[in-house]
């Protein structure tokens, strides 16, 4: 782009809707010689009450005098759930043969880097987003994941 050219501000309000809109992280748009990359930072929370297990285990599961309540915070995961930020390819260690970034058992503290997730050629780092210790790792190295799944658990 040309110093002479002005930033379509239009533009990347547009740009910044349509993320919003499609809960997308990213987006970029090229026009000749103009490239305009608009991203956003997502935080991830876990969902209250969230069941991992399948359907058809909970529906071969034998009858209990537990509240509905009650079985769902038995069946919810113990710990946090660290869930991918986006789709892409996920890896367990910087490099390949290198010793992972962490495995279970690990005491990991906020910030440490836990997976890579590649991504367009793009490697994310994802990061603990609170110290603990990990109790199980749902991936393994070089494993396509999908936004929102789940990577690990940290206690």
């Amino acid at each position: 782009m040309s110093k002479d050219s002005k930033i379509d501000q239009e533009l990347i309000r547009e740009l910044a809707v349509i993320l919003n809109e499609t809960d997308l992280t990213e987006i970029e748009v090229e026009q000749g010689d103009l490239h305009i990359r608009v991203a956003r930072h997502i935080s991830m929370t876990m969902a209250p009450a969230a069941a991992s297990a399948p359907m058809q285990a909970m529906a071969a599961a034998p009858a209990s005098s537990a509240t509905p309540d009650e079985q769902a915070a038995s069946a919810a995961p113990k710990g946090h759930s660290v869930k991918s930020p986006m789709v892409g390819t996920a890896y367990l260690s910087p490099e390949p043969g290198a010793a992972a970034f962490v495995k279970v058992g690990d005491t990991v503290s906020v910030g440490q880097t836990i997976v890579i997730v590649e991504a367009m050629k793009h490697m994310n780092q994802i990061s603990a987003d609170r110290a603990g210790k990990v109790t199980e790792i749902f991936i393994e190295n070089g494993q396509p994941v999908e936004y929102g799944e789940p990577l690990l658990t940290i206690e």
